[in-house]
C-alpha cells in the first residue's frame, strides 16, 4: 500500500512540477517501480538484473503495438474525425437549434442535444467540447447569452462523450478489464440520454431564475425544421449500423470500427469535404491521438 501511495505521489510531482506527458511520466514511475519491487539497486545501473526490467518493458510496448483488438480505437477516432471534417457538427447544430431555439434557453438546450448527437459519431469528450465550441458559441453570444450559460452548455454537453457509444473511454476500459465492449456500449446508452435530458433540465431552470441569460432566438417552420434534418440522415443510418451490428452480434466491435470509418469516408465523399490536404491532416490527427492512448495503454 505504501509502495503505490509512493508511487502515485512521484507520478504526480513527475506530472506537475516536470511537466512530463502522462504516458511517459506513467512509464518512468512503472519501470522503476517494477525494479524496485524486483529488489534492483538503483546505484549500479549496470546490474544484469536491469535486464529483466528492461525486457518487461520492451515487451509491453511490442505486445500492445500487436494487440488486434486494440486496432478499435484508431477507427473509432478516424470515423470521428472524418465526420467531424465533413461537417456533421453545424448540421446537427442547425437541427437542433431547429427544433429548439426559439425557447428561452433554446440555443444552449441545441447545445447539449448536438453534443449528444456528435458524442455518438466521435467517442471523445474532447473532440467534442472542442467542436461545439466553435459551432455554438458564436451564434450564442449573437443572441446575447450569458458566456457563463453558453460555456458550462459546451462543456456539460462535451462530457457526453465518455458516455454515449461509441466512447474510446469505453472502449480502452473494456480491453484492460477484460469486459464485454458490447455490453459496455448498452450500459453507456441510458446514462447517456438521461444525462442530456437533466442537462436540459439545468439549462431550464437557470433560464427560469435568470431569464436575461438565455434569450429566444428566431422561430422557424416546420418545413424549415424538416429541412434542417436533411444533412443528419446518413450519419443516423451509419451509427444505427455500427450499434445496431455490435447488439445483433453480426460483427464484433472492431469490425463495427472498420465499417464505421468506411462509411465515414463515404459521407465525406458524398459532402465534398475531402481534399488531400484534409484527409492528411485527418490521418496525421487519428495516428497524433492514437499514438497518445497507445502510449497511456503501453
Amino acid at each position: 500500500m505504501i509502495t503505490a501511495l509512493t508511487g502515485f505521489a512521484i507520478l504526480l510531482l513527475i506530472i506537475v512540477v516536470l511537466r512530463v506527458p502522462i504516458a511517459f511520466a506513467m512509464g518512468i514511475v512503472g519501470f522503476f517501480g517494477f525494479a524496485f519491487m524486483q529488489g534492483l539497486s538503483f546505484d549500479n545501473f549496470m546490474d544484469f538484473r536491469w535486464a529483466g526490467a528492461l525486457s518487461m518493458a520492451a515487451k509491453r510496448v511490442v505486445d500492445t503495438a500487436q494487440e488486434y483488438s486494440l486496432s478499435v480505437i484508431p477507427l473509432f477516432i478516424l470515423m470521428g474525425n472524418l465526420v467531424t471534417k465533413s461537417g456533421l457538427s453545424h448540421e446537427l447544430y442547425r437541427a437542433s437549434n431547429a427544433f429548439l431555439g426559439h425557447k428561452k434557453g433554446g440555443l444552449s438546450m441545441a447545445t447539449v442535444v448536438a453534443c449528444g448527437g456528435f458524442s455518438a459519431i466521435c467517442g471523445s469528450s474532447l473532440a467534442t467540447s472542442a467542436t461545439m465550441a466553435k459551432v455554438a458559441m458564436p451564434p450564442m453570444r449573437k443572441y446575447g447569452y450569458s458566456d457563463s450559460l453558453a460555456t458550462a452548455s459546451i462543456a456539460a454537453g462535451g462530457t457526453l462523450g465518455i458516455l454515449i457509444p461509441p466512447s474510446v473511454i469505453l472502449v480502452i476500459y473494456g480491453l484492460l478489464t477484460e469486459t464485454s465492449i458490447r455490453e459496455l456500449f448498452a450500459a453507456g446508452f441510458i446514462p447517456g440520454f438521461l444525462g442530456i435530458l437533466l442537462y436540459l433540465g439545468a439549462v431550464r431552470y437557470v433560464v427560469w431564475r435568470t431569464p436575461e441569460a438565455g434569450p429566444c432566438g428566431e422561430k422557424l417552420s416546420w418545413p424549415e425544421r424538416l429541412k434542417a434534418l436533411n444533412g443528419v440522415w446518413g450519419v443516423l443510418i451509419l451509427f444505427t449500423i455500427v450499434m445496431g451490428g455490435i447488439y445483433l452480434g453480426i460483427f464484433t466491435p472492431t469490425e463495427a470500427a472498420g465499417i464505421g470509418a468506411g462509411g465515414a469516408f463515404v459521407i465525406a465523399l458524398a459532402r465534398k469535404s475531402l481534399t488531400f490536404g484534409s484527409l492528411f491532416d485527418i490521418l496525421t490527427d487519428t495516428a497524433r491521438t492514437s499514438a497518445m492512448l497507445f502510449a497511456v495503454l503501453i
